[in-house]
């Protein structure tokens, strides 16, 4: 990726899931500068050690909720990844109030910043929840994603382009189901399905944020960039790493027995990442669908023009519910080719 060649970047969450993937990637593309955020001393303490015989890494203590440390750190910067967030449902639907200081308020500092050191394109990373959202977090993504998308209607002359990119579950992230499924079976037992009609999109998170860090040069400014992924029934890959990890941990796949406990209250039987109204004006590339504004940019106006341009219509929603789910050898395949089969292997 030439584009990242002598770039200033800044990443915020860099000690989340996605935030430590898109620094791992971003070094190797040899960019004049990184600087990363996070408000985890620890996390970031460990990460500063990973990285320090990188000298043009620089990794600090802070917050989005700090618009005026925002304001001097994106001093000189280039183009901004938007990590930090709040993710976990129950958590913000219990402290909405937070949720709402680094979700919303923050990704507005984000974007205040910016404006005001010129930078030249900012992306924000959002989340399938933000699609019909039925919780705090969703609703706060999908906030996000407006205040971008804002941001770049009413930016003048050679202001940053502003973009937002969707996906859905990260394979083997802290929290997925995968290194739950993974304890389980250790344990003898039971996985814990919440419904055995539920579907999901999946994706690796080396895929996920390489997905992420094309999109920044192909926003044209206040799109969301949806990043296509396969499917699969959830009690599909449960049933899968039963039959392929009982074994490793000493017990027969039949020893293992799988538990319905019922969906989680706002949880969703399939998952959404483009719905209804947003049809109406999406395009579909190769590697994604780009939702484009709702309203056009009050300063200037912007030709959406793509290469890879497969068509300007969708006529279905993309939920998981409407494409065909893996089978289990496809599903099969694909684990053991991204190594997420691999006792131990939590992330890749």
């Amino acid at each position: 990726m030439e584009q990242w060649k002598d770039k200033r970047v800044l990443i915020t969450g860099v000690c989340g899931t996605v935030g430590r993937e898109i620094l791992r990637q971003l070094v190797a593309y040899c960019p004049a500068e990184v600087i990363g955020i996070d408000n985890n001393e620890s996390d970031l303490f460990f990460l500063s050690e990973e990285y320090q015989k990188h000298s043009h890494v620089k990794l600090f203590l802070g917050d989005v909720r700090d618009r005026d440390k925002l304001l001097r750190k994106m001093e000189g910067i280039d183009i901004v990844l938007h990590a930090a967030a709040f993710k976990h449902v129950v958590l913000c639907e219990e402290s909405p109030g937070e949720a709402v200081q680094t979700n919303i308020l923050g990704t507005q500092n984000i974007i205040d910043a910016a404006l005001a050191n010129g930078v030249q394109r900012v992306l924000f990373t959002s989340s399938d929840k933000a699609v019909n959202p039925t919780n705090v977090m969703g609703t706060s993504k999908l906030m996000g994603e407006r205040l971008m998308t804002a941001a770049n209607s009413l930016r003048r002359g050679k202001g940053p382009i502003f973009s937002s990119t969707r996906f859905g579950n990260v394979l083997g992230s802290r929290g997925s189901v995968i290194p739950l499924f993974k304890r389980q079976i250790a344990s003898k037992g039971p996985l814990t399905l919440t419904d055995p009609d539920m579907t999901r999109f999946i994706m690796t998170l080396k895929e996920a944020v390489r997905l992420v860090m094309e999109s920044v040069f192909i926003a044209l400014g206040g799109e969301v960039f949806v990043t296509k992924m396969p499917v699969v029934r959830i009690v599909d890959l449960a049933d899968v790493m039963i039959e392929e990890l009982s074994e490793q941990n000493g017990y027969k796949p039949q020893d293992i027995k799988i538990q319905i406990i019922g969906a989680k209250s706002g949880e969703k039987m399939y998952e959404e990442l483009l719905n209804e109204e947003e049809i109406r004006r999406t395009f579909e590339l190769d590697l994604y669908f780009v939702v484009l504004p709702a309203f056009k940019s009050v300063y200037k106006s912007v030709n959406y023009t793509y290469n890879g341009l497969i068509r300007n219509c969708i006529s279905e929603p993309y939920n998981s519910k409407n494409v065909m789910p893996m089978n289990k050898k496809e599903l099969r395949t694909y684990l053991y080719s991204h190594n997420l089969l691999k006792e131990g292997n939590l992330c890749e």
